[in-house]
């Protein structure tokens, strides 16, 4: 058997950011220290912080007047940092840069009273964030070609939109194609809302099922990006499965398989991924591991004075 690796691999450097502005915290401050929702949505992460006491909450109530929280990486609505700064917390924004990108986004087109079309998944707390930015009654949530149907404005009207950053790179495309169809004065963003993080993974899961004959995301199951990845596997006509850690994998889904592909989401340490190929080759000794460049080597966004 012959296991390849995908080119991304580890955290992206929004990830990266937000746990190092924990780490940092936990240096600096120790505990009791809150973080507002999980930092990043992987388990091993959020598991790690919580045993060395960090303690998540999901109310900011919950949050003792007076003490320290840490806003997670996918970003809260302006309403969240006005709840901080009237209760007397220190607050520390660890939202991911090019979330900020498009929380700046979505200030300028509602401040100009675009219709703003925001394309992403109801209920995840990067979604929440974003449309917090936008005035409410000019807020269009999509979730889908079909919402865009439904659509409830002036065709002739100049509707901008923005998206999630960690949507599926290809239903996005297509969207946006069917939103500039319905609204010939559409206004984007300047440079896509998707990450770089997002793009280079799906891509690297497309080259992985040219090569391969089933496909493994290391993934939590709350995460967004991890779950596109799968569908990104599986559009491409290969079996794709996302597993939380090692143990997760049922080695019956490798029985007569030759090639296997392995990829993880923007939030999963790399240690899950070495877990995962050393489970592998336990069952299939002498299995061959290969390896790409990582194009993401090099980017890293620099941390705020904690």
């Amino acid at each position: 058997m012959e296991i390849y690796l995908a080119k991304t691999q580890g955290f992206c450097a929004g990830v990266s950011f937000a746990i190092d502005i924990v780490e940092q915290a936990l240096c600096k401050y120790r505990t009791p220290l809150y973080v507002y929702h999980e930092i990043v949505h992987n388990t091993y992460v959020v598991n790690d912080f919580r045993n060395r006491g960090v303690i998540f909450v999901e109310d900011l109530n919950a949050v003792p007047q007076g003490q320290r929280v840490i806003f997670s990486a996918h970003g809260v609505p302006p309403a969240v940092i006005q709840t901080a700064k009237d209760r007397g917390l220190k607050y520390v924004d660890a939202t991911c840069p090019l979330v900020t990108k498009v929380h700046n986004e979505a200030t300028k087109f509602s401040a100009k009273h675009h219709a703003v079309v925001l394309i992403g998944h109801k209920g995840h707390q990067e979604l929440i964030g974003t449309a917090g930015y936008v005035d409410p009654g000019l807020l269009y949530i999509v979730e889908n070609e079909g919402d865009i149907e439904h659509l409830d404005i002036d065709p002739a009207a100049e509707v901008a939109f923005i998206t999630q950053t960690t949507l599926s790179v290809d239903e996005t495309t297509a969207m946006i194609d069917k939103l500039r169809k319905k609204f010939p004065n559409l206004i984007g963003p300047p440079r896509s809302d998707l990450c770089y993080a997002t793009q280079n993974r799906q891509d690297a899961v497309k080259n992985l099922a040219q090569l391969c004959d089933i496909v493994i995301i290391c993934g939590s199951p709350k995460s967004s990006n991890s779950n596109r990845l799968r569908e990104t596997g599986e559009k491409q006509g290969v079996p794709s499965h996302i597993i939380d850690s090692a143990e997760e994998l049922d080695i019956k889904l490798l029985q007569g398989k030759k090639k296997v592909g392995i990829s993880s989401g923007a939030s999963v340490p790399r240690v899950i991924v070495d877990q995962l190929v050393q489970h592998i080759q336990k069952y299939f000794p002498g299995t061959r591991v290969h390896t790409f460049e990582n194009p993401e080597k090099n980017i890293v966004f620099a941390l705020p004075k904690i």
